[in-house]
């Protein structure tokens, strides 16, 4: 899910037409495998190289797959996400846009002062109930994550995670989206939707264009780097004057880092721990992922790592839990459509949407747990009379529970956590419990 290259110069003066597309187009659908800026960097450094949504990635390096996960957990690890597709959304009517393509409420991002992240969506992110919240509001001050510049002393901003959906109320691809205090929206999606999503943005800014609006999109030519990990804001803060105390989950701000200016840090990641997300400029990617690793406490991590790292904390991975034929209610994704968008049920496939969250949904993803053979994708799962309700999307054994963990659909009638189900493995059958998710909990940073 990324990508990089030189960063594009863009001026932004008011009033001033913007081009519908700035940077470099690059398709996915080439024969040969693109590489990130630092393929020879994972070479040296013994990085095994797969092919992954059209890049030439590492699935790991010298270390085992579960001794990379480990140590994730414990300590934190680099992984290159740079794959993936960065854009700058410009001009007056961004958030317009925005909002015509996701689920979101993308206006309330406002960047530097607090918002109130609705409960729901907090609870959801960091593996608790309303409820838990409600007994501890010292967690998190009653829900509200306190994120002015006044609070952090710097003109963070904030972002979120939404969906594109379709008028049939399908998932087209999930997306961060962060309202910066520079003027534009900066997204960031899946590298295996690249053209699909570039070309929704583009159409619909061609759409907005000829009604009048002022909007346009850039193609970020940047690196991107995960540092992952409970060591993580600890490793990061050597190389940065910012207090990263004071950036907290889903907040961004551009700084300079280990000497590299201009990188967009980010507190969010895919494996449930705390980290950050850096967008870097391509020509100090080399000499910032260097700087991180002389630092004892990390080491590079692959594909395989943050894929039972993202299963353990119950995060989609998109074309396997989600896609076009997936509505947010039936991934049990509901908490990323905003409250105001949903009164108003001004998103695409409202029509299809709104009454799930209204009434009974015939299907909804759940977690899986089982002992013996590991759940794998496609597995098929059975009541407990033998007769097949649904399939597993993804699946691992758990390297921190030592369990097998997965996620799948079933009918909402077997959707109820303790709920007994048979799973289908190599032509056997055996016993399965759906779970809550995540599996293991989040360690996701947010202000006390």
């Amino acid at each position: 899910m990324q990508r990089a290259v030189s960063v594009v110069a863009h001026h932004v003066l008011r009033g001033q037409s913007l081009p519908l597309v700035l940077g470099r187009p690059l398709s996915a659908a080439q024969d040969v495998l693109r590489r990130t800026p630092l393929y020879d960097f994972h070479l040296a450094h013994g990085g095994k190289m797969t092919a992954f949504a059209g890049w030439s990635l590492p699935i790991q390096y010298r270390d085992s797959h579960v001794d990379s996960h480990l140590h994730t957990r414990q300590h934190c690890s680099l992984f290159d996400v740079s794959h993936m597709l960065q854009t700058k959304i410009h001009g007056c009517d961004r958030v317009k846009l925005m909002e015509s393509l996701v689920v979101g409420d993308i206006a309330e991002l406002r960047p530097n002062q607090g918002t109130v992240m609705d409960q729901t969506l907090l609870c959801s992110l960091a593996g608790w109930s309303p409820c838990v919240m409600s007994r501890h509001p010292t967690i998190c001050r009653n829900g509200l994550i306190p994120s002015s510049p006044h609070q952090a002393g710097r003109p963070e901003t904030q972002g979120t995670l939404s969906l594109f959906t379709s008028e049939d109320g399908g998932i087209l691809d999930d997306l961060i989206v962060t309202n910066t205090s520079e003027g534009h929206l900066y997204v960031v999606s899946n590298a295996g939707c690249w053209d699909k999503d570039l070309a929704l943005m583009q159409d619909k800014i061609r759409e907005l264009r000829n009604m009048g609006c002022d909007v346009g999109l850039e193609v970020v030519d940047n690196a991107l780097l995960a540092l992952q990990g409970p060591a993580a804001a600890q490793v990061l803060q050597a190389g940065v004057a910012d207090d990263l105390r004071k950036l907290p989950f889903m907040t961004s701000a551009v700084m300079e880092v280990f000497g590299v200016s201009g990188c967009r840090v980010t507190r969010c990641g895919y494996t449930g721990e705390d980290g950050v997300e850096i967008s870097v400029p391509v020509t100090g990617v080399v000499h910032l992922a260097t700087a991180l690793l002389e630092n004892p406490e990390v080491k590079l991590a692959g594909l395989a790592a943050r894929d039972s790292l993202r299963l353990e904390a119950g995060l989609c991975l998109y074309g396997n839990d989600i896609d076009e034929h997936t509505t947010p209610v039936e991934g049990s994704l509901s908490w990323t459509l905003g409250k105001r968008r949903r009164a108003a049920g001004d998103f695409p496939g409202a029509a299809v949407i709104t009454p799930q969250l209204e009434g009974k949904v015939q299907r909804r993803r759940v977690g899986l747990m089982c002992e013996g053979a590991p759940m794998r994708a496609h597995s098929r799962i059975l009541s407990m009379e033998g007769t097949m309700i649904g399939t597993v999307t993804s699946g691992c054994p758990s390297p921190c529970l030592k369990k097998n963990v997965a996620m799948g659909y079933v009918p909402s009638e077997y959707s109820q956590p303790g709920t007994p189900l048979l799973v289908e493995v190599r032509r056997k059958q055996q016993m399965a419990v759906v779970s809550k998710m995540p599996f293991v909990p989040t360690n996701y940073y947010i202000l006390k």
